[in-house]
């Protein structure tokens, strides 16, 4: 049933208005929990029962509608989701910095080649992927640049967070890695007494570091909104692009050292003329 077949049937202008704002309402309601979603209408009597008539006449054109607003909203989404995509795939094969951003780096200061890992100090494969990429960035150190982005996943993992803000905290003092190393060979220690111990080995001022820890959220949350526009939801995941060859390639888990010299060879050859 159409709102055309409706219209057929005699009913008012007026009538199929409202009642086209009413399906639409429904709509929302079914889609969101926003209460202005849920507002009420304020119709007439005579009004309100002739909308009620259509409906128990015809609740297949309710659902129809219903349908019909889902898909065009998911294709929506589709296109917005495909247009984030490309313009992160043209901003990191050509200006890489904006997207690393305040983000610690490491390797070749050209940015020429940008390895982005997204990761979680309590994920057990983001630990085992760690020793691979050290080994991969000793031996690509002058030609690779290695960006660290955090995406705690907090749900399954309820140290990452505060780990994450440690790691933060310590940026902030210039020993990034050297405390996002201690965090992933003590793994099954994550915890605030951790936390400290490596902050003292590092000779770090104590007092900045526990500010800074309360105050890393925001950085944080930049990078999970990141990961939520590329539509992640796991880790370790891996960007590794090239500005020379506009080439980019993603890839997730933890891979072997040849598999990661398979993907630079990949994104660093250009292709055949």
């Amino acid at each position: 049933m159409t709102f055309l077949s409706l219209s057929r049937q005699g009913f008012s202008r007026r009538t199929l208005a409202f009642f086209s704002v009413f399906v639409l309402s429904m709509t929302l309601w079914s889609c969101s929990n926003d209460q202005d979603a849920q507002a009420d209408v304020q119709v007439d009597k005579e009004l309100e029962e002739e909308v009620l008539e259509i409906i128990r006449n015809n609740p297949e054109a309710i659902l129809e509608a219903v349908q019909q607003y889902q898909q065009s909203q998911q294709q929506q989404q589709q296109q917005q989701q495909q247009a984030a995509a490309q313009e992160f795939r043209n901003t990191i094969t050509t200006n890489p910095q904006v997207i690393i951003g305040d983000s610690p780096v490491m390797g070749s200061e050209d940015f020429k080649v940008v390895l982005v890992e997204f990761s979680d100090f309590e994920c057990p494969f983001c630990a085992r992927a760690h020793g691979t990429i050290k080994q991969f960035m000793d031996k690509h150190s002058d030609t690779v640049t290695l960006a660290y982005k955090h995406l705690p996943l907090q749900q399954i993992h309820p140290q990452a967070t505060p780990a994450a803000a440690a790691s933060w905290a310590a940026q902030q003092q210039g020993k990034f890695w050297e405390y996002h190393d201690a965090l992933f060979e003590n793994q099954q220690q994550l915890g605030d007494r951790l936390y400290e111990e490596i902050a003292q080995d590092l000779e770090l001022d104590l007092d900045k570091f526990k500010a800074d820890q309360t105050a890393a959220q925001p950085a944080i949350e930049q990078d999970i909104e990141l990961a939520r526009q590329l539509q992640l939801n796991g880790t370790p995941f891996f960007i590794l692009a090239s500005t020379e060859t506009g080439k980019m390639e993603t890839f997730s888990g933890a891979l072997t050292l040849q598999e990661y010299e398979t993907q630079l060879a990949t994104v660093t050859t250009p292709d055949a003329e």
